[in-house]
């Protein structure tokens, strides 16, 4: 009972994001992509709850839609990265030898490799940047940490005694991999889930606030951009981006708690 109490609570943060930007997104009428250049850097008022951005459009429906495309990119490339990596790390370290050295060296070349420079560079060399290639860079990484855990995991769990006895009653190493050993790892690596998210939602962002996101402007880090440029006569444009991406970010972080407990054991 407290264990499911500790989950839900990690996950309420995240919960009420969504909750509170749905509900933002039904109420507001404005397309988040309209420009009305009269009201440019409007103060927040009635009608125009969080103000207007550069071009006179609308600030919370702007950021609304913005926070909602980042939150399913962050989750889908970190479902994405541990529906890869787990298994791969998994395998490698049952199998052991030159395949699980070989898993563990290219880990490392990965993550050798700056993953915002490696989107820099693919994402330079495309005319028009749309979300699915933001997305398919940063899942060329994001299986990595996934892989990483589950290898040191596994590493201990192969020995573990309900292996053995699996192995000595002559079950096949594939039904040893997926019956016993992966559903002992998937708990574990559940954690890095949510900094995974995190780290594409402050990726994606980065990438928006140097001119590299998506073409529609419907990203955190374009209002970012446009915040800073004009701090002076609209800080509001500013201080909301940065604390909604701030609140996104955490949200994230601390759905990851959800999962910190470990799967049970199935020697048990």
């Amino acid at each position: 009972m407290k264990r499911a109490i500790s989950r839900v609570s990690a996950l309420l943060p995240l919960l009420l994001l969504l909750v509170l930007a749905l509900t933002a997104m039904v109420m507001t009428v404005d397309d988040p992509r309209l420009l009305v250049p009269e009201r440019a850097w409007l103060s927040p008022r009635q009608g125009h709850w969080l103000g207007c951005a550069d071009g006179g459009i609308d600030l919370l429906s702007a950021i609304t839609n913005a926070t909602m495309r980042a939150l399913f990119m962050g989750v889908a490339v970190a479902l994405m990265g541990w529906a890869i990596g787990t298994p791969l790390g998994t395998w490698a370290a049952y199998r052991g030898g030159a395949f699980e050295r070989l898993t563990s060296r290219t880990c490392d070349l990965v993550q050798a490799f700056p993953t915002f420079l490696f989107a820099m560079s693919v994402l330079a060399a495309v005319r028009t940047p749309t979300r699915m290639h933001i997305a398919f860079v940063f899942c060329v990484t994001a299986w990595v940490p996934f892989a990483r855990l589950a290898l040191a995991e596994a590493r201990v769990l192969r020995r573990a005694s309900y292996i053995e006895a699996a192995e000595a009653l002559g079950a096949s190493k594939t039904r040893v991999l997926f019956a016993h050993l992966l559903p002992g790892v998937l708990g574990p690596t559940s954690v890095q889930f949510g900094s995974s998210a995190a780290a594409v939602v402050i990726g994606e962002s980065a990438l928006a606030f140097i001119g590299l996101g998506p073409r529609d402007g419907l990203s955190l880090g374009s209002l970012l951009e446009q915040g800073l440029f004009a701090m002076t006569r609209a800080p509001h444009v500013l201080v909301v981006t940065v604390l909604v991406l701030i609140a996104t970010n955490a949200a994230l972080l601390v759905s990851g708690r959800a999962f910190r407990e470990r799967s049970p054991n199935p020697a048990k």
